[in-house]
């Protein structure tokens, strides 16, 4: 039984691992890495394995650096189950068809301005075919998904369906228990329910994204947020906000939502200008028996995405009208990282104004024009062009969705208090500053803790 680190080691996106019990591989999670556009494009055409070695994949959940690659294995001729929850399975439908929309008009963005024409990983028949390999299976109901590996889910909090991944792999009559832990959350979030520890482990993968620091309480965040918006609204300015179409712009308007109920905002309007966010808004409604009842808002409100002046633009002309639109308002567009979408355009329109603000709400990996941002760079290069950034800047850490370094060691204590504790440890999933800090407190706590990186294998 062993475990090779593919993606995701030692960095940020691109998750993807590699599991091999009694002469079967079982893939975990196969992301899209992220950042520089030439140096991820050519690390997302390598294989992790080829497809015939691969017997099965499980999903932790539908984030792109998660999930982005997997039609790609589709196109290079893989016909096995990916397995994943049922809101996994639904948010894929809509997030894989729209990497392969955003890639292919990157592609003929690039061919108009004369640039190396770079060959989309794959089409909407890719992601289409992807998502018809997936099977959903609820979070606590074991299923053998190999011989010899049994495959159970728990809640990982992070974004509806995420998942935290437990294997029992058997081999010569041993079983052995090896945890991922996907993308952990945060204990208090809006909407979703807490996360679930799979109880005891052999070995841990883990992530490791804040493993230096914590966060705001989350509902110190929402009187933070309700300032920068009061704020700027008396400026006469335009609160842009960059964010992921699923999870994060679910949360900014369940946050809107309760501050506009109470009169802590003043009543502008509000525009969820994202196709896909609008779309995976809606999944999140047909799922709505996995919110966390137990908060006030979720369990007397009938709609928690619907409240007067919020408007929905899903057609590129609705969107384009904005920019001519006065007076105060808040725009949330994707993407999370402003690496493409919407939110382009309107940073490009609105990052010289000094009455805005541009309002960071979520991780901002290396190399991003959203990390740029976060850093204050006085020039961001948006579709060729030098725009000056004279809006302010504020970032928004308390409701970011991943766990801060205290939850994420309460998290491993409570796998460890629930059964074997984990013999080993290997962080992935961060950069090098915060995995490092994590592994020497988990060092320090008597874990054997370790940053693996890519192409490292180890036994369990």
């Amino acid at each position: 039984m062993d475990v090779e680190f593919s993606g995701a080691a030692r960095g940020v996106t691109g998750s993807c691992h590699i599991v091999r019990v009694g002469g079967r591989t079982v893939l975990l999670d196969c992301g899209l890495f992220q950042g520089r556009r030439a140096e991820t494009h050519e690390r997302n055409r390598r294989l992790p394995r080829e497809v015939d070695e691969i017997d099965a994949i499980v999903l932790s959940h539908a984030h792109i650096d998660h999930s982005g690659r997997l039609p790609f294995l589709v196109s290079r001729g893989y016909r096995g189950t990916i397995w994943c929850t049922p809101a996994t399975r639904d948010l894929c439908a809509i997030m894989l068809a729209d990497s392969a929309h955003i890639q292919q008009k990157d592609a003929e963005f690039l061919a108009r301005r004369g640039r190396s024409f770079i060959e989309p990983l794959y089409g909407a028949d890719d992601a289409a075919a992807a998502t018809a390999l997936m099977i959903g299976v609820p979070c606590r109901q074991p299923i053998e998904i190999v011989p010899g590996v049994q495959l159970t889910f728990t809640e990982a909090g992070h974004i509806l369906g995420s998942a935290s991944v437990a294997l029992d792999c058997t081999e010569k009559g041993v079983t052995r228990r090896l945890v991922f832990s996907g993308d952990i959350g945060r204990p208090g979030l809006p909407i979703i329910r807490d996360p679930v520890p799979p109880p005891g482990a052999d070995a841990v993968i883990m992530e490791s994204t804040y493993g230096d620091r914590d966060h705001t309480p989350v509902v110190d965040a929402r009187a933070r947020l309700g300032e920068i918006v009061r704020e700027t609204a008396a400026r006469g300015g335009r609160i842009l906000i960059p964010a992921f179409a699923v999870g994060r712009t679910q949360e900014i308007l369940y946050e809107l939502h309760i501050l506009r109920r109470a009169g802590a905002i003043p009543e502008i309007p509000v525009f969820i200008d994202s196709p896909l966010a609008i779309s995976a808004t809606a999944i999140f409604a047909m799922h709505a028996d996995l919110f966390d009842r137990s908060e006030t808002l979720v369990s007397t409100v009938s709609d928690l995405f619907d409240f007067p002046l919020l408007h929905f633009t899903r057609e590129v002309e609705a969107s384009k009208a904005l920019n001519s639109r006065r007076g105060p308002m808040i725009i949330v567009s994707a993407s999370g990282m402003a690496e493409s979408g919407r939110i382009l355009h309107h940073l490009a329109n609105g990052a010289p104004d000094p009455r805005n603000t541009v309002l960071i709400v979520g991780f901002q990996a290396e190399h991003t024009l959203g990390r740029r941002i976060v850093e204050k760079r006085p020039t961001l290069r948006i579709f060729g062009e030098e725009v000056r950034l004279r809006a302010r800047v504020e970032v928004l850490n308390g409701l970011s969705a991943h766990a801060g370094r205290t939850e994420l060691l309460e998290w491993l204590d409570a796998v460890a208090a629930g059964g074997q504790r984990p013999r080993r440890v290997w962080l992935v999933h961060g950069e090098d500053g915060p995995r490092e800090s994590l592994a020497a407190e988990l060092a320090a706590r008597g874990f054997d803790a370790a940053s693996p990186a890519s192409g490292e294998r180890h036994d369990f």
